[in-house]
């Protein structure tokens, strides 16, 4: 490593009285830059565990990633580390919605590539990424991939599996309430410890989960007989059975999800099915309005209760009943549709200030509500 010589350093004829000095301090150097490297070198990086149960290493400072996940995508700019991101999903604007723009507008600057489960690997690698998160379920084939390039893979589920579930999109789950209650908070940690971005994930958990308790101390005396039959309506006659958080959404607001018995996860239904169910409400996440508009037009739907009734209600953006949950979702997304479902109980809950609230602390912003949003069925239109 070292061709320079003792000589080269520090001459004998310079310093003819000094050469044991002249060694001494020589060796000293070389062993305190020896020490330094080591030290650097235990530094530069760190292990974290993620929600595949994968040990991985990353650098001790993350100041690049890219997201392939769009929830984690929404956790990293409620944790004010957007600056970080260098690419994304190429179809986050539909899996979040074209209103989200607003609260992370430098996202439209950002690289696009890849989606859930595929990536292109040359033009990742050109972003120079420290750390690329994925979502659990991506193919092992596309984390190999990425991580023999050189470049931690963190996979994030936001649920807590057993053995052998954790790399399923619709997995076996035991208990619901823990699973997704547990695997939020602790990917909510792991995605701050890895963005440097801890007191903030700390903040969003414990936030989170207090302004939620404020639903159940309201539903106490509503009995499993009197909840609301509720059908969650997606593109293409999908929606969300068992094993999901969106089921667990409902359950909170005082919901009886119709799915719940027949269908595992994420799944396409019959219309007969939707009929036979008869829900008296419908939901319609915010990303999805063109399906409030199909259900006022389609015949086929003017026989259900929710339909007739005038109640297919398109939710705001932080009612987000996705399968996968979210801290505004749990802190004020159940609150809003507990007060759709019972709004004498909820007669004194201002959802704008609720919301607002919300917004300024975790995306540093007012929240305004999209026109969309209060959009409800009122049978169809000529």
């Amino acid at each position: 490593m070292w061709n320079t010589t003792y000589n080269e350093v520090f001459p004998v004829s310079a310093f003819p009285k000094f050469s044991v000095i002249r060694a001494t301090l020589l060796n000293t150097f070389l062993l305190g830059t020896a020490l330094s490297l080591c030290s650097f070198s235990t530094l530069a990086s760190r292990q974290v565990t993620d929600q595949l149960g994968r040990q991985v290493i990353v650098p001790d400072h993350v100041d690049r990633v890219v997201v392939l996940q769009h929830q984690t995508l929404n956790l990293l700019v409620q944790l004010d580390a957007t600056h970080k991101i260098v690419g994304v999903l190429a179809n986050w604007k539909q899996q979040l919605g074209d209103s989200y723009v607003r609260l992370a507008p430098q996202l439209l600057k950002t690289h696009a590539l890849g989606d859930l489960t595929h990536v292109d690997l040359e033009s990742l690698v050109a972003l120079h990424p420290q750390v690329v998160f994925v979502t659990n379920y991506a193919p092992k084939e596309m984390i190999d991939q990425i991580t023999n390039a050189g470049i931690a893979v963190v996979a994030i589920s936001l649920r807590e599996d057993k053995t052998g579930e954790a790399g399923k999109m619709n997995p076996e789950i035991n208990n619901e309430e823990q699973a997704y209650n547990e695997g939020l908070k602790q990917g909510i940690r792991l995605i701050g410890e890895v963005v440097d971005r801890q007191k903030q994930a700390n903040a969003l958990i414990d936030y989170t989960f207090a302004q939620r308790k404020r639903v159940a101390e309201r539903l106490q005396s509503v009995t499993p007989q009197q909840r609301v039959r509720v059908y969650m309506a997606n593109p293409d006659l999908t929606t969300y059975g068992s094993g999901k958080y969106t089921g667990l959404m409902m359950n909170h607001a005082g919901a009886f999800n119709v799915a719940e018995s027949t269908v595992k996860g994420f799944k396409q239904v019959s219309m007969e099915q939707v009929i036979a169910w008869n829900p008296q409400v419908i939901f319609v996440q915010d990303r999805y309005p063109e399906v409030v508009t199909d259900i006022e037009h389609d015949p086929k739907w003017q026989v259900i209760d929710a339909v007739k009734n005038h109640r297919v209600y398109l939710m705001p953006e932080y009612a987000k009943a996705w399968g996968y949950p979210m801290p505004e979702a749990l802190a004020i997304g159940e609150l809003w549709m507990a007060k759709k479902l019972y709004p004498q109980k909820f007669s004194d809950i201002d959802m704008q200030k609720q919301a607002d609230a919300y917004y300024q602390r975790f995306y540093r912003t007012h929240y305004v509500a999209q026109q969309s949003a209060s959009v409800t069925s009122s049978g169809p239109k000529s």
